[in-house]
């Protein structure tokens, strides 16, 4: 029916209750349990049918029921103690638009996906969860920080599988009106509208609101009537398959984002780019930088870098987006007279800077690596194979020496912690135990908790987790109209007091998820012995293009079909968030099983052992750093392998060795029917390692210290006097640029033929030809260390060479003492570097070594 003309009916919520809709409107509520069994006391059937959403619960309650709860005191008090702590914590009577407005020190941080909660459903996987948890934390550490992302009108696709095992996808339309979302607006009320420009000319968007605590999410949108139905695509779904799509959405994030910001009042002192997909940013924060403090694009390229952050989760080439120059230069050319660059000078900030090509593609990692100074891997591991892959990009440079860091992902304890735990965490460590779960103090409490007091909280844990699963799996076999003899064997699938073991995330081939399946007559007998049995719990995705993902889903289905162990093996549907708390609650063993070191960080088994689940895992990313045998198991001992099919083979040997000698036995480990006290014993050390290092109030602590709170400083100092100090940055590494190729080191010379002994000391001379450039503009090192190979050194050391006379015409010899700590085999040389800041000690190409 054409012409139709729409409006809301919201629900007559009593005056007692109206906090109910302030609640609902910010997903606060979604990490509190006592915001959540607010709403789910009113009607616990009804809460679940409503997939946990509040705004759509709500339009569900009855008015005699609302009537009825407006009069009840045990309800009200609830409500006030939830109102007192949200008002507290959440900021809720801000206007946070006028709060950030104009406010110094403000961060936008800028992800293609936000995982929030299942009812918000703008996010695939890890990325988005780690951004959502980023958010929280902020939240409970009133940041000045907004989020940055689109707004997806299908989100992440649903799975289903067909009767043969293959996974098939749906992208069902949200429903805004179900979502605790508004109209970003500004000063005036008016509504926030960007555009900017793209092959199909102006892509038009407006801009979304969510509120998550005291920090607001912002997100584009192009579905509108003035864009083309190409254009409206762009907002449609998360991660589109198209190269043409893509470039178009993380434009729009990127710059978009930028100019949204601006619209609201938002000039952010600090962008992170939580991976490679909104590196666009920069190339509309330098204009913008370049009008409001009247500087030219070479002191931009100062400032823009100097304040930016860009964290990566990707450790394969493949994973980075590449986009064809082709595609690029539409959308670059609009900005070429803002910036006064050409179009080809633009594409070659996203090209190796020794290898810029006009045609050829733009990288978004080495973009964001360009346009940021503070540079990050997610896990100890990580940020090895992160310098290890990108040290190309700064030639001559050590692999150790690429400015790439880490910080270890973390995730945020609310959000995934049982019922039953919070309760204990609550009772033993305390109310607000969630803002100091990092504290010895705090830690050291876990072990006061009664073994049978934890271990019964579990089993509740685990029961509920196999009630959800044959829920699941009913209404997944009723999907595929199975017969009433399946169906009826689906209520009794899994059993309540048996290990279970889960293994749940993305299929995909380095994950592994078929390790098992290697020796499948030995898994059987695993899965049904008498004594002591063991069962598994499978969830996860494949990508819609991944046909080798859906091949490893199918092969597991076929093997849970098998007559004597589909009791024992299920694959639930549509992983999500919901799926996902219940299987971190409820899991025995936590099993991850990637190819080392293809893992960036996986964050999942941090969620699970902060509930007293063990994690069994590979020695890859944060299980690298945290494993300790006190506390869960290792497969295998850090290797990597150059044959796949041989690794295979042996880690999956390895899996069953330690299934079936270390775990199972020490689950069944009972004395006289008491709980198993070596198991809970491990389950504590699990909750205290996931509280000391693997929280994301630390994580995002460690964000501050040592990137947000630099970074703003680095601002202040390059802004003052008419930006004089980001003036003089690009002027000095313009003179440098100009004139290193004129620097020349003679091969360093030492005093003394040896044998040296250990303790004992010598120097050595080195003579430099600087060309024009000064003694002060420069750092001349010796670089040494212990042999690894006739031309490598297995650890490297540095010693400053100070100036020992001046020979004139640029010619100066430098020396330096070396001492000599510990016998062996060393090698040195010598090199000269720029003095600066990293941002100019780092310029890619400045770096002359001896020959």
């Amino acid at each position: 029916m054409d012409h139709l003309q729409t409006f809301q009916v919201f629900p007559n919520i009593p005056e007692q209750l109206s906090f109910l809709e302030v609640l609902s409107r910010n997903l606060w509520w979604s990490w509190k349990q006592g915001a959540v069994e607010l709403f789910r006391r009113i009607d616990p059937r009804l809460w679940e049918e409503s997939k946990r959403n509040p705004i759509v619960f709500l339009t569900h309650i009855s008015q005699a029921r609302f009537e009825e709860l407006a009069k009840d005191d045990s309800f009200l008090a609830h409500q006030e103690r939830v109102k007192e702590r949200f008002e507290k914590r959440a900021c809720a009577a801000a206007d946070w638009s006028e709060c950030l407005s104009g406010k110094e020190g403000v961060i936008a941080y800028f992800s293609m996906e936000f995982g929030i909660h299942e009812s918000l459903p703008l996010f695939a996987g890890g990325l988005g969860i780690l951004s959502g948890d980023h958010l929280k934390a902020s939240s409970n550490m009133a940041l000045p920080l907004v989020g940055i992302g689109l707004l997806y009108r299908q989100g992440y696709f649903r799975q289903f599988l067909d009767q043969e095992g293959w996974q098939q996808e749906e992208y069902p339309e949200i429903d805004l009106y179900n979502l605790p979302i508004e109209r970003a607006r500004d000063h005036s009320g008016n509504e926030i509208h960007v555009s900017l420009t793209g092959p199909d000319g102006e892509i038009h968007a407006v801009l979304w609101m969510i509120r998550v605590g005291c920090i607001p999410l912002y997100l584009l949108d192009t579905n509108l009537a003035e864009n083309s139905h190409k254009i409206r695509e762009i907002t449609s779904r998360l991660y589109a398959g198209d190269p043409e799509m893509r470039l178009a959405q993380e434009m729009l994030l990127g710059i978009g984002g930028i100019r949204a910001l601006a619209a609201i009042g938002i000039n952010p002192a600090i962008c992170h780019m939580n991976e490679g997909h909104s590196a666009f940013s920069s190339l509309e924060r330098l204009p913008q930088i370049m009008s409001k403090y009247n500087v030219d694009l070479k002191t931009a390229l100062e400032i823009v870098p100097s304040t930016t952050v860009f964290t990566t989760h990707t450790p394969v080439n493949a994973g980075y987006d590449k986009f064809p120059a082709d595609l690029v230069k539409p959308y670059l050319r609009p900005l070429q007279e803002r910036l006064g660059a050409t179009e080809d000078e633009i594409l070659s900030w996203g090209q190796p800077p020794m290898e810029p090509d006009p045609n050829g593609s733009l990288s978004m990692f080495v973009l964001g690596l360009r346009m940021a100074q503070y540079c990050n891997g997610v896990s100890r591991l990580h940020g090895k194979v992160a310098r290890r892959m990108w040290s190309h990009v700064w030639p001559k440079r050590t692999e150790d020496e690429t400015p790439i860091s880490h910080i270890t992902n973390g995730v945020h304890f609310q959000s995934f912690l049982s019922n039953e735990n919070t309760m204990l965490f609550e009772r033993y460590l305390g109310p607000d135990w969630f803002m100091i779960s990092q504290t010895s103090d705090n830690i050291k409490r876990i072990d006061e908790m009664y073994d049978e007091e934890l271990w019964r909280a579990h089993e509740m844990n685990r029961s509920r987790l196999i009630g959800v699963c044959r829920k699941q799996m009913a209404e997944q076999y009723g999907r595929r109209n199975a017969p009433r003899s399946i169906m009826k064997e689906v209520e009794s699938v899994l059993d309540h007091d048996i290990l279970t073991v889960v293994f749940a995330r993305r299929f995909t081939t380095y994950k592994r998820a078929n390790l098992l399946l290697n020796d499948p007559e030995r898994f059987e007998a695993l899965l049904n012995s008498k004594t002591h049995p063991v069962q598994f719990i499978f969830a996860g995705k494949a990508h819609p293009k991944d046909h080798e993902g859906k091949e490893l889903i199918k092969r597991l289905i076929e093997f849970s079909q098998r007559l004597n162990v589909r009791h024992r093996v299920v694959f639930l549907e549509n992983y999500n968030m919901y799926i996902a708390r219940h299987l971190v609650q409820g899991a025995d063993v936590w099993l991850n099983t990637p190819r080392r070191p293809l893992e960036a960080c996986g964050t999942s088994g941090m969620k699970a052992a902060i509930n007293g689940v063990l994690n069994v895992s590979i020695l890859d990313g944060w299980w690298d750093e945290a494993y300790s045998e006190d506390r869960g198991w290792r497969i295998g001992k850090g290797e990597e392998y150059a044959d796949t099919n041989y690794q295979d083979s042996v880690e999956s040997q390895a899996l069953y060795n330690i299934l079936e000698n270390d775990v199972i036995p020490r689950f069944y480990e009972r004395k006289k029917g008491s709980c198993p006290v070596s198991w809970v014993k491990m389950m504590k050390e699990s909750m205290k390692m996931a509280m000391r290092g693997f929280c994301s109030l630390q994580m995002v602590s460690k964000y501050n210290e040592h990137f947000y709170i630099p970074a703003k400083k680095c601002l202040k100092s390059l802004l003052e006097n008419d930006a004089g100090e980001a003036k003089n940055l690009a002027a000095q590494r313009e003179r440098l640029c100009a004139n290193w190729d004129s620097i020349r080191i003679e091969p360093p010379v030492r005093e003394g033929d040896g044998p040296f002994r250990a303790g004992k000391a010598f120097r050595v001379n080195a003579i430099v030809h600087l060309g024009k450039l000064n003694p002060e503009e420069v750092a001349v090192q010796l670089f040494y260390g212990k042999l690894k190979a006739i031309d490598k050194l297995s650890e490297s050391h540095t010693e400053e060479m100070s100036i020992k006379e001046d020979q004139r015409n640029g010619k100066h010899l430098y020396t330096c003492a070396i001492t000599c700590n510990a016998s062996g085999r060393y090698g040195f040389t010598a090199r000269v570097i720029p003095l600066g800041d990293d941002r100019i000690k780092f310029t890619p190409g400045l770096i002359t070594w001896a020959p």
